[in-house]
């Protein structure tokens, strides 16, 4: 889909937020335990720990986040245009502004546990509102997008992990193993709570019913519940009779009321649920377009 650079003040809103979240994770969790979970933020918590240890000059995150960004945005600017980078330079932007006023803290001293769980919660939560607004925090994400440009045989996910890798070896070496396996957890959390804020709106239920009360059944859902309902013709295969088998994407909340609906007018009708990791149309998302403009 083509990018615009038409920004609406929602997506803004979700830009800042996800950027003021995502900050706080590095800030008040990562960095304090050395805990490096990949991208530009983790090789910044890399380079402030060597500096400071090796040299008179340590340099703050906000400094690293800066510079190894740069050379990142202009090679996605080359390869991707310049449209391509105006939401994810917004949340860059921000986020360097953020490191360099935000006091130093240390929110949870000494439990990499804690640190490893709240850090993942919170980075996770932050990347996945940047997302929502068509935008990312910069670093290993837009170079891997960039990167698949020219190696084709990788997926852009594919390219990312090994990016993320690289970095999180790199920190395992700096820090140590225990560091690293830590991180691992939050790396798994920040995964699970992007891609449940992703799904916000768009998960449902898919009910299948087979049944010889068809048409009540297919009614009272529609008249009650104001929810569609599908009608396929099959053949009972045992038996060689025809049946309807009624197919009705729901809510999670109405899957109870067809429950009892289906029980009221068949106690034997047979009832299939599913989970639908995506559902758009009226009563979710209305199309993909609505949903990313």
């Amino acid at each position: 889909m083509k990018q615009t650079l038409k920004l609406r003040a929602a997506d803004v809103l979700l830009i800042l937020l996800g950027s003021t979240i995502t900050t706080a994770a590095t800030k008040y969790f990562f960095d304090p335990a050395g805990l490096v979970t990949g991208g530009v933020s983790g090789l910044a918590i890399i380079i402030k720990y060597l500096t400071g240890r090796y040299t008179a000059l340590q340099i703050p995150l906000w400094v690293s986040n800066l510079l190894v960004n740069i050379p990142i945005f202009l090679f996605a600017w080359k390869t991707e245009g310049f449209r391509s980078i105006v939401r994810t330079g917004l949340s860059w932007l921000i986020i360097t502004a953020e490191l360099a006023i935000f006091p130093e803290y240390d929110l949870v001293s000494g439990n990499l546990l804690l640190v490893s769980i709240y850090g993942g919660i919170c980075f996770g939560a932050g990347t996945g509102l940047l997302l929502l607004a068509r935008a990312t925090s910069g670093g290993t994400d837009m170079l891997g997008n960039s990167l698949h440009r020219y190696f084709r045989q990788y997926s852009v996910g594919r390219l990312i992990q090994i990016l993320d890798g690289i970095v999180v070896i790199l920190g395992a070496v700096v820090f140590n193993m225990e560091h690293t396996l830590y991180a691992l957890i939050s790396v798994f959390i920040m995964g699970k709570i992007t891609d449940w804020i992703l799904a916000r709106g768009r998960t449902a239920k898919c009910a299948m019913i087979i049944s010889d009360c068809s048409d009540a059944i297919a009614r009272d859902i529609l008249d009650n519940l104001e929810r569609g309902v599908t009608s396929i013709s099959g053949t009972g295969m045992y038996s060689g009779n025809a049946k309807k088998i009624l197919i009705c994407i729901c809510s999670n909340k109405d899957i109870v009321e067809i429950k009892d609906i289906v029980q009221h007018y068949d106690p034997r009708a047979f009832f299939i649920i599913n989970d639908v990791t995506e559902a758009m149309g009226e009563g979710f998302v209305e199309n993909v377009e609505k949903w990313t403009q």
